[in-house]
């Protein structure tokens, strides 16, 4: 399709040494925006993207599939493509399987250090442009807590107080939906980062830490407590599931991204959320999974001057506004993006990615891809089916990472 605009000078005057604007010929963009909502909303960015001597072919595929299988996509990419920031960006830009846009870098003055640093690969060079990120907690519906007077809990034994509070209202305190096998990598991090801080955790996923430890038993045990709280079968169940059953008023509560709102469009305003209450003192409630997705270029991309006027364009705030209006569950990460419609959920979002100190990436972003993907995975399913096997499920996980990290 060719797509239509004034030219991208009028968004960003140069991309690196090349005048914006001056490309031309075919661009292949990979996406994982899959489901419908996200998907209508990134085509809508693509439309806007100002130069119409460059005709954007959009491959599309399932989200799950592709961050599952992005180790064999990167060997024959296309040009642009959809990923997330943190240690497999690292990982990757580090194997020489993305490239080097330093020079986009170099025109982009509306995006802070604090999430450049994230797109910045171990050599010092940036291989990614962020486009929004969105903070993980424990979604609700406002009109069913007022209708049984539920109160926002700030403690664990006040969480489990409510859920015990829910049960008697015939309510299935938590949703939960494993059936990809990283939504249950959410309840991992939030329970490791209250109960050992944020320190421990990220060291834990740079393979430091011992899996065996009394201190990750005592995450496991906690979770167990927490587990006949949450719909049973998980395993079996995708996100989108577990999160129509919120919706629908069937459970009181789901920990997960706020891209939980593509399964409330035609209820947004019966939506909030609340971070995932404090366990351990010490830590109190000072961190929080908040990921940020962004667009890559390939290592050696059949059209590399198209590449980077792209990625210029989705750095500004006008890209990033155009898809957010269409699917508002995260919140830009562009300091010129107009922020006037942002509906409450992303005001909120914004809040407390702000005002939370330690931030991380989540657990398939934060450690080894292979280990993320091959062990840990398969490891947080085999415990929701039984976890009473956590012992020989953490000592072969220790024993794989040992192999992995080696």
């Amino acid at each position: 399709m060719l797509l239509g605009g004034t030219g991208l000078a009028s968004a960003r005057g140069r991309v690196g040494s090349t005048p914006a604007g001056s490309a031309s010929g075919t661009l292949t963009f990979g996406s994982n925006y899959s489901d419908e909502i996200p998907r209508t909303a990134m085509q809508a960015v693509l439309d806007g993207f100002p130069n119409d001597n460059v005709e954007v072919r959009v491959n599309t595929v399932d989200h799950n599939s592709y961050q599952e299988n992005i180790t064999n996509y990167l060997q024959q990419p296309d040009d642009v493509m959809a990923w997330f920031t943190g240690y497999r960006l690292q990982f990757f830009a580090a194997q020489g399987l993305v490239g080097d846009i330093t020079d986009v870098w170099e025109g982009i003055d509306n995006i802070g250090d604090n999430f450049k640093a994230t797109c910045t690969g171990e050599d010092g060079k940036q291989y990614m442009v962020p486009f929004y990120n969105y903070p993980w907690a424990v979604h609700y519906k406002p009109s069913l807590f007022e209708e049984h007077g539920f109160e926002i809990p700030t403690t664990l034994d006040e969480l489990t107080a409510l859920a015990t509070e829910m049960q008697g209202a015939g309510l299935t305190p938590f949703s939960l939906g494993n059936d990809a096998a990283w939504p249950a990598m959410g309840t991992f991090d939030i329970l490791n980062m209250r109960i050992n801080g944020y320190q421990f955790h990220v060291d834990l996923m740079a393979g430091e830490g011992e899996w065996t430890s009394d201190e990750v038993r005592e995450v496991f045990a906690t979770w167990e407590t927490l587990l006949p709280f949450h719909q049973s079968g998980p395993n079996g169940r995708t996100w989108q599931e577990a999160a129509q059953a919120l919706n629908a008023g069937e459970t009181g509560m789901m920990l997960l991204g706020t891209f939980i709102s593509e399964q409330f469009a035609d209820n947004l305003d019966d939506l909030a959320f609340f971070p995932f209450p404090e366990v351990n003192p010490e830590h109190g409630m000072d961190s929080i999974d908040a990921p940020i997705d962004g667009f890559m270029m390939a290592a050696d991309p059949d059209n590399e001057e198209a590449s980077k006027e792209m990625l210029a364009y989705l750095a500004t705030g006008e890209a990033q506004i155009t898809y957010l209006t269409l699917n508002p569950g995260s919140v830009a990460v562009a300091s010129d993006a107009d922020q006037s419609g942002y509906t409450d959920l992303q005001l909120a979002s914004a809040e407390l990615i702000a005002e939370t100190p330690n931030i991380a990436q989540f657990l398939d972003r934060d450690t080894n891809p292979e280990f993320a993907a091959n062990v840990m995975g398969d490891a947080l399913a085999d415990f929701l089916a039984d976890p009473g096997s956590i012992d020989s499920i953490l000592s072969d996980v220790e024993e794989r990472k040992q192999v992995i990290f080696t």
